[in-house]
């Protein structure tokens, strides 16, 4: 057997290595077995801002025959902003489907990435679920021992209210609602909505950065950068600091079979870097809003670092 058929063989087997740690839940314990050595101040050198003066006036468009909708995601992300600092999560979640049809439309090895993802949004939905049976419980037993005078706005308005602070109807909400109810663990791994949300946090900060660089335009006379070393630096510089070495490798070497750019002016709708700029900087700016209200939070309760 040559060496290039052995070199072949070895890619092939991490690959498979890789996406068998993505289907089987794995990698969850690869986050956590590196050193703790992505900090808060390192996630704030990580986080790349783009200038809100950018132009806003392109329309997204919607691509026939294709599941990921740039619009859909635009849309789901501008959404889960509430109040002055908290998200929603449904949009939130939301907003997470329209990026695992992303990843997916980028090629079968990129694509095993969403799986782990997805894996970790059907956590928080099925606790939401569980909470929300419960909510709706304890509501009917309230109403029991209430004297109902009228169905006016303002009690609606109450109940509403109620219903905001309850569970897993935001992230400070699913906070306060794990914390009250014992379901967080600082010193070692649980299936809580706080952890798998850190999980999603992290991987959110990934895609930031990797979109942040692909919509960036060039002046005259300069080469764009190929997605794939594009996704394969923003992978280091975020997400790589919570993989072990192994995840980290095979990570990488699933970005090789990225596809060029054409291919990704056509999965958002336009033909140009320069209309994919104005785009991608719109989505990034959503998904700063987003991140930072998230960051903040989890920094509060001491959450960045959940084992």
């Amino acid at each position: 057997m040559g060496v290039k058929c052995r070199a072949c063989v070895a890619i092939v087997f991490i690959l498979l290595l890789l996406g068998s740690m993505w289907l089987h839940g794995n990698l969850a314990d690869h986050w956590n077995t590196c050193p703790k050595v992505y900090s808060v101040k390192n996630k704030a050198l990580s986080f790349i801002r783009v200038n809100s003066s950018d132009d806003d006036v392109a329309p997204l468009r919607v691509c026939p025959g294709q599941r990921f909708q740039i619009a859909n995601l635009l849309a789901h992300l501008q959404a889960a902003p509430v109040s002055t600092n908290d998200v929603l999560l449904k949009p939130y979640l939301a907003s997470w489907d329209e990026l695992i049809k992303f990843l997916e439309a980028l090629g079968p090895m990129v694509g095993l990435i969403s799986q782990e993802i997805e894996s970790k949004t059907a956590i928080i939905r099925d606790l939401a679920q569980k909470a929300e049976k419960e909510a709706e419980k304890k509501m009917k037993e309230k109403r029991t021992h209430q004297q109902m005078i009228s169905h006016n706005s303002s009690s609606d308005y109450s109940e509403m209210n109620s219903r905001l602070s309850f569970g897993y109807t935001s992230v400070q909400s699913m906070i306060k609602w794990e914390l009250e109810n014992g379901l967080v663990d600082f010193h070692k791994q649980t299936n809580s909505g706080c952890r798998t949300l850190l999980r999603l946090h992290r991987a959110l900060l990934w895609l930031q950065n990797f979109l942040l660089e692909l919509g960036k335009d060039t002046t005259e006379g300069e080469h764009l950068r190929s997605p794939s070393d594009l996704c394969k630096e923003t992978y280091q510089r975020t997400l790589a600091h919570h993989h072990s070495w192994w995840v980290r490798k095979a990570a990488e070497l699933a970005f090789l079979a990225m596809p060029e750019r054409p291919y990704f002016y056509q999965l958002v709708c336009v033909e140009t870097q320069t209309e994919a700029a104005v785009v991608l900087n719109r989505v990034v700016r959503a998904i700063e809003e987003v991140y930072e209200r998230n960051e903040v939070t989890l920094q509060e309760h001491s959450m960045l670092d959940l084992p």
